[in-house]
């Protein structure tokens, strides 16, 4: 007899082989939960009573007789996936068959503290209500800096004022009675990569952050990489330059000091309204500041291959806006500064995914964490 606790828990990795698309029909369904027809087939019969899987249609293989197919329903509930940072909030829905079906941004202003951004966070939650099909099943949030996840507590975040130690999920758990799971933001943008990008047949790969930061997020045999102290991937904390003469590599290599080192401003120049649109507008410039950008992003990238190795290195942020010739010439040059690289230079993406990458990574996860309840 199982527990209701390993009943839960296969029910939900049920869901989850389902809605990837890699199991369509209750014999790859068995196999990928690894039991037995009959124990897939009872999990099966459970999910579509409950409304959250439905069987339908014939899928003919090239032998054996044909098979009906299984999908998840996409009313049976939906998620809600936050992402924030010192300038702006980000909201989106996704329903239980893992679509986004609406998108929400609100604009921080110059005074925003962390009251106001928790406040903020729990009214975009419930507009997200209206036009819903289905219950709330889960809250997932993107925090930028140091998270403790298990606690559910944001540690650290130097560019908002007061975000010290905040208990994030017990403050909105006072609103909304579904789980709520707690991320650092980078890592809910690896998992957007997974379900909506280009790490969906990867099990390796890195995340590349620099917004007003920079940070990595690195996923390693399929599994988000976390650390003792939730520090994984603080890469922006390095001295810089790497001989520690300097300050924080992030106050050299984030969005806004590549923008204004680019464009011949200074270190204190105010930024453009639309940072994007201002670095796309100097993705064909050349010379001696774009050789130092990408001389620089060679050097932390050189360093992060020849330790992790990841088949794959996705850029998020502003930055993409440079275009496939930015990553190109970083690849390029690890092998000219590193020459072990020369035969195993780092696959730099720019990707596909948009300023929204984190809000979806945050459904992701909630999505991913649900489970039926008792």
């Amino acid at each position: 007899m199982r527990s209701p606790e390993e009943l839960r828990h296969n029910l939900s990795r049920a869901i989850l082989h389902v809605r990837s698309g890699h199991a369509t029909s209750r014999r790859v369904l068995a196999d990928a939960l690894r039991l037995s027809p009959s124990t897939t087939g009872y999990y099966v019969d459970q999910l579509i009573a409950s409304g959250h899987l439905a069987e339908s249609g014939l899928e003919q293989g090239r032998m054996g007789r044909p098979k009906r197919m299984l999908r998840t329903v996409p009313g049976a509930g939906w998620f809600a996936g936050i992402e924030f940072n010192a300038e702006r909030v980000q909201a989106v829905r996704v329903d239980f068959s893992g679509a986004q079906t609406r998108t929400l941004t609100h604009r921080l202003p110059e005074d925003a503290d962390t009251a106001s951004v928790l406040q903020e966070i729990a009214r975009l939650i419930t507009e997200l209500h209206e036009g819903r099909k289905g219950a709330l099943l889960g809250i997932g949030i993107g925090a930028p800096g140091l998270i403790d996840p298990a606690a559910g507590v944001g540690v650290h975040y130097a560019f908002l004022p007061g975000w010290r130690n905040v208990p994030v999920r017990a403050e909105l758990a006072k609103h909304f009675e579904v789980p709520i799971i707690l991320k650092n933001n980078l890592r809910v943008i690896a998992l957007a990569e997974r379900w909506f990008g280009g790490g969906r047949e990867l099990d390796d790969y890195v995340i590349l952050g620099p917004r007003r930061g920079f940070g990595i997020a690195v996923v390693k045999h399929g599994r988000l990489l976390d650390g003792q102290h939730h520090a994984t991937g603080e890469i922006g904390r390095w001295v810089w330059p790497l001989n520690g003469e300097g300050g924080e590599m992030q106050q050299a290599l984030c969005s806004a000091a590549v923008w204004r080192r680019l464009a011949g401003v200074t270190s204190t120049a105010p930024l453009p309204g639309d940072l994007r649109a201002a670095l796309q507008s100097l993705a064909q410039v050349d010379g001696e500041a774009w050789q130092g950008v990408v001389n620089d992003y060679a050097r932390v990238l050189g360093l992060l291959h020849l330790l992790l190795d990841a088949p794959a290195y996705f850029l998020h942020g502003p930055l993409t806006a440079l275009g496939r010739r930015f990553c190109t010439d970083i690849a390029l040059q690890t092998a000219r500064l590193m020459p072990a690289l020369k035969d195993m230079p780092p696959n730099i993406v720019a990707s596909s995914l948009g300023d929204d990458a984190g809000a979806l990574g945050a459904a992701s996860h909630a999505m991913e964490a649900w489970q039926p309840r008792s």
